[in-house]
C-alpha cells in the first residue's frame, strides 16, 4: 500500500512554521527526510542524513540556493545533487568526488498554506486545488497532531457515519456524568462512490431524506482525507504505526467583516494525552476519534473483527484501495489522480450549505445558528490546546470570542454536524 500513497500529493508542514526556522526533520512514508527552505525561499525535501559522514541535515544551514552540512560544509541542493565540497573542491577542481554524491530528494510545493510533497514516480501529478481553497473572506488555522497507530484505521474512521452517534453525541453526554437523554438515534445509511472518493448520506429519527445529511452527505476524500464541508482532516502516513493528523479548518467571517484577507494561515500542535493523567484526551471530537484508533492497536488486527450492514463503507474503500493497488501494477495512474490543469483551476466537492460559505452570512445568523457549523464561533470544537494567539486572530478576523479551550466539565457533542458544548 505504500507504493500507493506514494502516488499522492502529502500536506507535511505549514508555511508559517518556516518564519521563524528554516529546517524541519521529517519522517516520511517510513524515510527520515530534511524539509528546508532556503534564502531564495525555495523548499526542499530530501535525505536526513549527509552523504558525507551521516551527520543529521536537519541541524545544517541553508543558503541562497541549498542545505549546507554543519559538519564539513558539504552543500546539497533541492533536486539531491552536492553541489559543493569545500576542502575537497580545493584540492580536486575536476570535482570528480561531487559528480558521484546524490541523495534521495522529493519536490515541495506550497498551497492553501500548507507544505506538500510528493514521493512517487514521475510523471508528478498536479496538488489537487479543492474548491474551499479558493474561498475568500474566511479564516483559516492548521492544526497537527502525531498519532500512534497506522493510517489507514484512522482513515476508515472517515466512511463510519454510525460512530457519530455514539462516539460523539453520547459518549460526550456520559462523559458529562448525565444518562441521557442520547442523540437522534440513526435509521438508514448509503454510500456512494464518485470520482473523488465516496460519500455517505444518513437519516437519523430527527432527519429525512429532504434533509442535506442524505441529499448531500459527507466525503471520505480519496485517498486518505476526511472533507465535511468547511474543515479538511488528511491522515499522512509517518510510517506503519504512526500517523500525522492534519486539519486545515475554515470559518467564513460575517458579512459585516468583510473584505477580510487573510495575510498568513497560522498553526498549531494539538496535544492528544492528558499530561496530569497520562490517559487519551476526550473533551473534543477529533479526540474522541483519536482514541477509537489507538485503540484498535497500532496495527488493528481486521481478521478478529465482525463488520455488520453498517460498515458496508467500510468494505468499500477496503476494496478500491485493493483495486487501486492492481492498476499501479499494471503501469495506470489510481483512482483521484489530477493531471489537467483546466480540472484543478477549482475542484468542486458535495458541500452542506455550500452557498452560505462561498457567498457568507451576517453576525445575526451565526448568533442565531442559522449557518454550518454555528458552534464553531463560541468554541475550537475539533482539537484540544488552541492558543490564544490564534483564539486572537480569530477574534480580529471574525469579531467573534472564543471561549476557553479547556471548560471543566465540558465535552463536545456533534449533533446534527454541528457543534454544541454541553457543560456538567
Amino acid at each position: 500500500m505504500g507504493d500507493l500513497m506514494r502516488r499522492y500529493w502529502q500536506p507535511i508542514a505549514a508555511v508559517t512554521e518556516f518564519d521563524d526556522k528554516a529546517t524541519k526533520p521529517v519522517r516520511l512514508m517510513g524515510e527520515d527526510l530534511v524539509l528546508y527552505k532556503d534564502l531564495s525561499g525555495n523548499y526542499g525535501l530530501i535525505d536526513r542524513h549527509c552523504p558525507h559522514r551521516r551527520a543529521d541535515l536537519s541541524y545544517g544551514y541553508v543558503e541562497e540556493c541549498g542545505l549546507r552540512c554543519n559538519y564539513h560544509g558539504w552543500l546539497m541542493n533541492h533536486k539531491g545533487d552536492c553541489v559543493q565540497q569545500p576542502y575537497e573542491d580545493t584540492i580536486d577542481s575536476s570535482g570528480k568526488l561531487k559528480a558521484q554524491v546524490k541523495v534521495k530528494s522529493y519536490p515541495v510545493e506550497e498551497k492553501a498554506g500548507l507544505l506538500w510533497a510528493y514521493l512517487g514516480p514521475d510523471p508528478v501529478p498536479l496538488v489537487p486545488n479543492w474548491e474551499p481553497f479558493t474561498w475568500e473572506n474566511g479564516f483559516v488555522q492548521i492544526v497537527f497532531s502525531e498519532i500512534p497507530c497506522n493510517w489507514f484505521q484512522c482513515q476508515e474512521n472517515s466512511i463510519d457515519p454510525i460512530h457519530f452517534e455514539w462516539m460523539h453525541a453520547n459518549w460526550s453526554i456520559r462523559l458529562t456524568g448525565k444518562t441521557g437523554p442520547y442523540g437522534p438515534t440513526h435509521l438508514k445509511a448509503s454510500f456512494d462512490e464518485f470520482e473523488y472518493g465516496f460519500q455517505y448520506r444518513r437519516v437519523r429519527e430527527d432527519t429525512d431524506e429532504s434533509h442535506p445529511l442524505w441529499t448531500v452527505g459527507r466525503v471520505c476524500l480519496w485517498p486518505n482525507c476526511l472533507f465535511t464541508g468547511e474543515h479538511f482532516e488528511w491522515r499522512v502516513p509517518i510510517d506503519d504505526e504512526n500517523t500525522l493528523s492534519v486539519g486545515w479548518f475554515f470559518n467564513r467571517v460575517p458579512t459585516d467583516m468583510e473584505p477580510y484577507k487573510q495575510e498568513k494561515i497560522p498553526h498549531w500542535y494539538s496535544p492528544i494525552k492528558d499530561p496530569e493523567t497520562g490517559r487519551w484526551i476526550s473533551t473534543h471530537v477529533m479526540n474522541q476519534d483519536f482514541i477509537a484508533w489507538v485503540g484498535q492497536g497500532t496495527i488493528a488486527d481486521r481478521t478478529k473483527e465482525h463488520l455488520g450492514m453498517s460498515d458496508r463503507g467500510i468494505a468499500l474503500i477496503r476494496k478500491r484501495f485493493m483495486d487501486d493497488i492492481g492498476r499501479i501494477e499494471n503501469d495506470e495512474d489510481p483512482k483521484a489522480i489530477v493531471r489537467n490543469p483546466n480540472e484543478n483551476g477549482c475542484i468542486e466537492l458535495p458541500i452542506i450549505g455550500k452557498e452560505k460559505l462561498k457567498n457568507g452570512f451576517t453576525r445575526e445568523e451565526i448568533e442565531k445558528g442559522d449557518t454550518p457549523v454555528a458552534g464553531t464561533y463560541k468554541r475550537f470544537v475539533f482539537q484540544a490546546g488552541q492558543p490564544d494567539f490564534v483564539k486572537r486572530l480569530f477574534t480580529e478576523a471574525t469579531g467573534f470570542t472564543l471561549e476557553d479551550d479547556v471548560v471543566e466539565g465540558a465535552v463536545i457533542n456533534r449533533v446534527g454536524e454541528g457543534a454544541a458544548i454541553n457543560v456538567k
